[in-house]
């Protein structure tokens, strides 16, 4: 019967990679003090009538370490992409010059430097659960095979590395950004 079984070890890696990825891109969108085009992504942008992202309105760039600009193709938008910077959480005050928004990045405190962590910390939290949750359903393909237990101890240990790696991964992912934001 273990003939039949084929658990998909690639389908399981590339969804723990999935969840490496998410946690980049959401470690990307955390300030460090430093001006980065990234921290704008997730800010959405109400353009004819539907949510758009904000580099699908404008150019973002970064010309100097502490300031972003963003270029508003359409002057229609300029007061809506100031709105959606303003709202988005990101405690940036926008200044515009003509259809330019100029994004100057303040100084991080040491309190803010410090929530900031703990923001890092609950995103690392999420995409570990998320590998657990891709570990268990492997684990549970696993089980429902029917295999000899020697072959079926193979296999849950072949899951469990995987996952010990992409655990590993995300643990030093974390390290490295709460190093980056606590740096002065």
């Amino acid at each position: 019967m273990s003939d039949d079984f084929d658990l998909d070890t690639g389908d399981l890696e590339r969804r723990m990679d999935g969840a490496m990825a998410n946690l980049r891109t959401e470690f990307a969108s955390l300030r460090t003090g430093r001006a980065s085009a990234s921290m704008l992504e997730p800010v959405m942008v109400d353009a004819y009538g539907s949510p758009t992202p904000i580099n699908q309105v404008g150019t973002v760039n970064v010309p100097e370490p502490r300031m972003v600009t963003v270029n508003v193709w359409d002057k229609g938008l300029v007061g809506k992409v100031e709105k959606a910077i303003r709202e988005s959480g990101l405690g940036i005050n926008p200044q515009l010059n003509g259809t330019i928004i100029m994004l100057p990045i303040p100084e991080l405190n040491e309190e803010r430097r410090r929530e900031l962590t703990k923001v890092a910390g609950q995103y690392a939290e999420s995409a570990r659960v998320s590998v657990r949750n891709i570990r268990r359903d492997g684990m549970d393909q696993i089980k429902k095979g029917d295999l000899p237990e020697d072959e079926r101890k193979m296999w849950e240990q072949e899951v469990q590395e995987m996952t010990d790696r992409h655990i590993k991964a995300i643990d030093d992912a974390l390290e490295t950004k709460q190093g980056e934001i606590m740096q002065v």
